[in-house]
């Protein structure tokens, strides 16, 4: 596979000077600067491997081997760290360790706790321990992007992380070719969805109802040959309702009031990330609604939510309900669940808190 990128040094030279006049001029956050450059930001990290900061260099980067089940089975001994994931509209941040990891070809699993991960390693191309210079110290970080440099997810290191363990980490996965510069490819368009005449309506609407895990409901999508969006237009009123799609505000500040335990699962092509818990601040910022607690953070462009939607799913324990938000391409952005084990109920204060978020879609409708 190749690694280095058909950039001259001198072009990957002038990302990284664009990067540092950027970062200090704008203090633009690293995807923003990316755009400005036009380029990913999976290029613009890549366009410092083999720079150190003990030269002067604001940012330095080593690219890592792609051992990615390997890596992500070595971060318990560094210890506390913020795990991030993301995509266009949506970013999930939590703090924790990353404990009982395990996967099984493409497949892996982060069941620590409070790093809650579903990986999809077919889509990791990239990987780099990044050093990056503060206002008062070195921010360390492992950061991971797809064949298109899009980042898929990111590891920072707190102040109460194990330091010799993260170097230790990083040289033993160093890769041998430390030259700058990744290759990036565009990525596949989304197949076009089949015309709703094309489907078996009837039978997609019985195997709903018949589901009994809700992990079941990827393979009902794509036994059925719908997206997600197009099977909640398809489905039975019973298990599908749509939202105002300014919903979701009222609808974590209901949960923060209420103390309701929720899930929020925030992906990309790469992972699934998901917090477990009660949230306590929400606060809004320009386009953005945050979740500001301790060791869970949230950001959503709400401004980019298209659609929202309730959506009811039979298991054996019962339905079970979430809220699931989509942008303009019908994209999922974030779900919200409440907090809930295997055979176990939903919670009732969680329907309680999406059913008034009906009602009062149902208020402004009529």
């Amino acid at each position: 596979m190749p690694t280095t990128s058909a950039l001259t040094p001198r072009s990957t030279a002038s990302i990284a000077g664009e990067f540092a006049r950027l970062r200090r001029e704008k203090k633009a956050r690293h995807r923003d600067i990316a755009a400005e450059l036009a380029i990913s930001e999976g290029e613009l990290i890549a366009a410092h491997a083999g720079l150190s900061l003990a030269d002067g260099a604001l940012l330095g980067a080593e690219r890592l081997q792609s051992d990615w089940p390997a890596i992500i089975a070595a971060l318990e001994p560094l210890g506390e760290v913020m795990a991030l994931t993301r995509n266009a509209s949506c970013v999930h941040e939590k703090t924790g360790v990353y404990r009982k990891t395990s996967h099984n070809n493409h497949v892996g699993l982060v069941l620590g706790g409070e790093i809650d991960l579903r990986v999809f390693y077919r889509q990791w191309v990239h990987g780099f321990a990044v050093r990056e210079m503060g206002e008062k110290e070195v921010q360390h970080s492992l950061q991971f992007f797809d064949a298109a440099g899009h980042a898929v997810h990111k590891i920072f290191m707190k102040p109460q992380s194990d330091l010799a363990a993260y170097e230790a980490l990083v040289t033993r996965f160093a890769d041998e070719d430390q030259q700058a510069g990744i290759v990036v490819t565009e990525p596949a368009p989304a197949p076009a969805e089949l015309p709703d005449a094309q489907i078996d309506v009837a039978g997609f609407r019985a195997a709903w109802a018949d589901l009994r895990d809700t992990h079941e409901f990827f393979t009902l999508l794509k036994k059925y040959s719908v997206s997600r969006l197009q099977g909640l237009r398809l489905a039975e009123a019973r298990f599908v309702q749509q939202l105002d799609k300014a919903c979701v505000l009222d609808l974590l500040n209901d949960a923060a009031r209420e103390n309701v335990s929720i899930m929020a699962f925030v992906g990309n092509a790469g992972m699934i990330q998901i917090h477990s818990g009660p949230v306590q601040k929400i606060a809004v910022m320009g386009p953005w609604i945050n979740i500001l607690d301790a060791r869970f953070n949230l950001h959503l462009r709400e401004d980019h939510v298209a659609s929202a939607w309730v959506v009811k799913k039979p298991t054996v324990d019962g339905l079970v309900t979430s809220v699931e938000l989509f942008d303009e391409k019908g994209e999922t952005i974030v779900m919200f669940f409440g907090e809930r084990k295997p055979g176990a109920h939903e919670l009732c204060e969680w329907r309680n808190v999406v059913d008034k978020a009906q009602q009062e879609y149902e208020l402004c409708a009529a």
